[in-house]
């Protein structure tokens, strides 16, 4: 329907590889992010579209088209505390890194903007562009659905893709749940201390851990059916600091992965009555801490649908695969939860496949390749359903 979008925006393609590289170098994590909104508002400033910005939570928002329906295109943009070590020319030196791609996220988004702005006049509705913050904290889009960005102008959709360092560029997955939830929680265990040589004078808090890590193993292995996918993690277990000293306290750390609500509502309420119970046995204090509570991504099936063709229209030669399902999660739920949306994957590998590396790796690469398909499949996305939905 909008095929020209593809080859405008492969002509934006040495631009977006200069945005990209220029935010890879600034990264910022959490829901401060002085330097990245700066230069997002920069660049919006430049096409001439007025935006907002939420800044207790660095969100930034604009809105573009006149009309009833509204149509929301969202990437992340914040980074991870991890010094980077890719060795690439542009990479950061600030101890923070773009190691999940958000930063082309935010380039893809910027290249959709500009290309909507030069169509403006024929949008059959409103498109709304939003940047968000603190999605590796699960924190952004909770924080922008309080400040109301769903609402003036009411979103009808929304629309949301995902690079994959290790999917060959350009290659496009997707699914119904793309997205597991995450329950992240941390345990409290506290005991009595006492010297190593007296172990009947204290209550070993150390023991009840262990007993409560193999007890939470067991809920996979024997209380779930594995056609029914969880993965229950405890990725720390700190106590003590001397070898002969039975220390008072112990903190066990672990996240939760489902798919199925019935699933995880019984998985976190066994979660709490194994910590409780196992606490009382040893005769230990325990307390739990809930640290995210994230629900999965729920793809709407129409919208998938909608979507996909769309893509197809652009670019019938674009790979589409429907393998998008996977056990790492997305504060985008928060979104999918309240309207119809679609979330995807698209492929960044780099050209050396020997070379490739998951995300959230000090190492990891992305290929600048997919930044002009990604920004033409945001502009398309909108673009096509607002016509389709306004007809």
């Amino acid at each position: 329907m909008y095929q020209y979008l593809l080859s405008e925006a492969q002509a934006l393609q040495d631009e977006l590889v200069s945005w990209r590289h220029e935010l890879h170098q600034i990264p910022e994590i959490g829901t401060k992010l002085p330097q990245t909104t700066a230069f997002v508002k920069e660049k919006l400033t430049e096409m001439n579209i007025p935006y907002q910005e939420l800044e207790d939570c660095s969100c930034i928002t604009a809105v573009l088209g006149e009309g009833e329906k509204c149509f929301l295109l969202r990437s992340d943009m914040d980074a991870l505390p991890l010094k980077e070590e890719s060795c690439e020319p542009f990479a950061s030196t600030n101890g923070c890194m773009h190691a999940c791609g958000h930063d082309l996220h935010a380039t893809i988004l910027l290249g959709a903007a500009k290309l909507l702005k030069e169509h403006e006049k024929e949008l059959t509705g409103k498109v709304k562009l939003f940047f968000q913050s603190g999605e590796e904290t699960f924190e952004g889009a909770k924080e922008a659905l309080v400040h109301g960005i769903l609402e003036n102008p009411r979103v009808d959709a929304a629309f949301a893709m995902h690079v994959a360092s290790i999917l060959p560029a350009n290659t496009i997955i997707y699914g119904t749940y793309p997205m597991a939830a995450v329950y992240g929680f941390r345990i409290h265990v506290t005991g009595k201390g006492t010297h190593g040589s007296t172990p009947q004078l204290g209550i070993d808090p150390i023991h009840t851990g262990v007993q409560i890590y193999l007890a939470l193993q067991e809920l996979i292995a024997r209380e779930i059916s594995p056609l029914d996918e969880a993965a229950l993690t405890i990725g720390r277990f700190e106590a003590g600091k001397v070898s002969n000293v039975i220390p008072e306290r112990a903190v066990l750390e672990g996240t939760l992965r489902t798919f199925k609500p019935a699933v995880r509502e019984m998985l976190i309420k066994r979660i709490h009555e194994i910590v409780y119970d196992v606490a009382r046995t040893y005769r230990t204090e325990v307390e739990i801490e809930v640290l995210s509570d994230v629900p999965p991504v729920a793809c709407d099936e129409v919208l998938n649908r909608e979507m996909i063709d769309a893509i197809r229209d652009l670019d019938e030669n674009i790979p589409l695969l429907p393998f998008y399902h996977v056990m790492g999660s997305e504060d985008f739920a928060f979104i999918s939860e309240k309207v119809p949306s679609t979330y995807l994957g698209l492929g960044a590998g780099i050209e050396d496949r020997s070379k490739w590396l998951g995300q959230h790796n000090p190492k990891v690469r992305f290929s600048d390749d997919c930044l002009s398909l990604g920004a033409a499949i945001y502009a398309n996305a909108a673009m096509s359903w607002l016509k389709l939905h306004n007809n």
